[in-house]
């Protein structure tokens, strides 16, 4: 099954509500307000566009997570990745590495990833 895109200020509601989860829409929605400045009805609309994409489940007043933080972001990569680097591996690695500067310990690290110390 593919994961649902989901956009960034949904994004930021998911990190709310995986760190409270399994919360009421009352309690999410107070949270929202507090953190992200929403209103309530900006908050439940989140909440009905993310259940109908399969992203969450609404039983009664109770939401849980349908797909994890490590879902998203990974199919968040993979469109970047296709998208803007035609699926090249080296091209994003060195995009990447142009912008950051390594540590000795992370190139070790990226080394193993790619076999390169076995």
């Amino acid at each position: 099954m593919k994961t649902p895109k989901v956009f960034e200020s949904e994004y930021r509601f998911c990190l709310i509500l995986w760190e409270n989860e399994p919360i009421t829409c009352s309690k999410i929605s107070d949270i929202c307000k507090e953190k992200l400045g929403w209103a309530r009805t900006t908050t439940y609309t989140v909440i009905k566009r993310l259940g109908d994409r399969g992203v969450l489940k609404k039983e009664g007043s109770t939401i849980t997570s349908l797909v994890t933080k490590e879902e998203i972001q990974l199919a968040e990569m993979n469109e970047l990745f296709e998208e803007r680097f035609e699926g090249s591996l080296p091209a994003f690695i060195a995009a990447f590495a142009k912008k950051q500067k390594l540590s000795e310990k992370e190139y070790e690290e990226l080394k193993k990833l790619v076999g390169e110390d076995k």
